[in-house]
């Protein structure tokens, strides 16, 4: 996409921003994303935030769960381990929740894939943990407070494997979106408006430029269970003369 110049007047800016973009990222308009103070990994952007965005709830909260064991037979430990989570993935639609992994990108975790988890010591000698995610869907009557409740009380039945024991973290929940991709059209609606607003209080003397536009969708933590989904975009107010 073109920069938008300052001389260019309101409507067609208004008109431009609902082009069509270049990706120039991987594209994300279906994935479901962790959403944290992580930007998505993309090369020349300005870190800061602007003001001017897309506030939303959250699609998931997730809490990450640790299954770790101590028997002494290194064998047998990560037997113990899997088998407790199998149970737990077997149990977790009693309890509407859902299990799964990533970093980033979110994948749900079943009964195909779960003996690809990894391991990693558990901060003792003779001790593997493995780690994934319980997740529960936002709205509908379920906040933050039910989402860690309906976790808490899944962790709790899932059932105990030799030595294996299964916690969930002490930390925030944290938050996942799908498809932050497919709102840019609403970011993009968003900032013409403001664009507009911001033209027209100047006054006719001036105008707006807005550069970034190509950029990808980024989103960042807007409060307990909010995600905020921006470009980011830069604003110029210049005389036409």
């Amino acid at each position: 996409m073109r920069k938008l110049s300052w001389w260019v007047p309101v409507a067609l800016i208004v008109a431009t921003l609902g082009a069509p973009v270049v990706a120039q990222a991987q594209d994300f308009s279906e994935a479901e994303i962790i959403v944290s103070g992580a930007r998505r990994e993309t090369d020349g952007f300005d870190a800061s935030r602007p003001v001017v965005g897309l506030r939303r709830a959250a699609d998931f909260a997730i809490l990450y769960v640790t299954i770790a064991g101590d028997t002494r037979d290194a064998e047998k430990r990560r037997s113990e381990i899997l088998a407790m989570v199998k149970s737990a993935i077997e149990i977790a639609p009693k309890f509407t929740v859902q299990l799964a992994t990533g970093d980033e990108v979110v994948e749900a975790l079943t009964l195909a894939n779960y003996r690809d988890l990894g391991f990693t010591s558990d901060s003792r000698p003779d001790t593997n943990r493995t780690t994934f995610l319980a997740k529960v869907k936002l709205g509908a009557g379920v906040d933050g407070a039910a989402a860690r409740d309906r976790i808490a009380r899944f962790i709790k039945a899932v059932p105990a494997v030799g030595r294996a024991e299964i916690r969930g973290s002490s930390g925030d929940l944290t938050l996942s979106v799908v498809g932050p991709d497919k709102f840019r059209g609403e970011i993009l609606d968003i900032l013409a408006a403001d664009a507009k607003a911001v033209a027209a209080r100047m006054g006719p003397d001036y105008g707006v430029e807005l550069k970034g536009l190509d950029r990808p969708v980024e989103w960042s933590r807007a409060g307990l269970t909010d995600v905020f989904l921006y470009v980011p975009y830069n604003m110029v107010v210049r005389p036409k003369n």
